[in-house]
């Protein structure tokens, strides 16, 4: 499966591949293994170039291997679960695949690929996902928890162009990622003018 961009169908203030890749096209820790992505911890930046490389992955994987859209929705980037799930598949595969890999690591990959379906259609089923609608995710929640910021949600789903749908929702999360970096820079930034205040 090709890792390789198509640049022309991306907006030009998204990010270029990252320098310190290996051949595969994945961010390179110092031992060259391919490296789990935690979502939660990304920075803007980091989640932009994240987003883009698994949606390209994503739309090789259901074309190559014919997954239909009750195990890949085409609006999977609005449900963490799915965003997760495809997340560490592909990061499964990127080890598999590695030049350094094993040569049976391919057909182990496969293999997982059949249980991995399972899962997917499981979660896909729990959200009510479908290629022609897209609800939002019902979390339960527990005594004393206070209900979901809305302000905080993504906009709502275009449910006619499931690609200009992606780009709206990575630009979204791009822009809370900055405002929370925004937000911890001025609080650093504050805590060192009370400390050189206080000196």
């Amino acid at each position: 499966m090709d890792t390789t961009y198509v640049t022309d169908q991306w907006p030009d203030d998204l990010p270029d591949q990252p320098a310190d890749t290996n051949s595969s096209g994945n961010p390179a820790p110092a031992d060259g293994a391919p490296r789990p992505v935690v979502w939660a911890a990304l920075t803007a930046d980091e989640a932009e170039f994240e987003w883009l490389r698994l949606n390209e992955w994503v739309e090789d994987l259901r074309v190559v291997f014919s997954i239909p859209a009750t195990v890949i929705p085409p609006f999977w980037h609005r449900h963490k679960l799915l965003v997760e799930h495809l997340s560490a598949l592909h990061t499964h595969w990127l080890a598999a695949y590695d030049p350094d890999q094993h040569g049976s690591a391919p057909f182990g990959w496969i293999r997982d690929l059949d249980e991995w379906k399972n899962r997917m259609r499981e979660a896909v089923a729990q959200l009510g996902c479908r290629i022609d609608s897209c609800r939002p995710e019902q979390v339960t929640r527990w005594p004393g928890e206070p209900d979901p910021d809305v302000s905080d949600w993504p906009p709502p789903p275009n449910l006619q162009d499931r690609y200009d749908d992606f780009v709206t929702l990575v630009l979204w999360d791009v822009k809370r990622r900055r405002d929370i970096e925004a937000r911890y820079m001025a609080l650093v930034a504050e805590a060192a003018d009370r400390q050189g205040a206080g000196s």
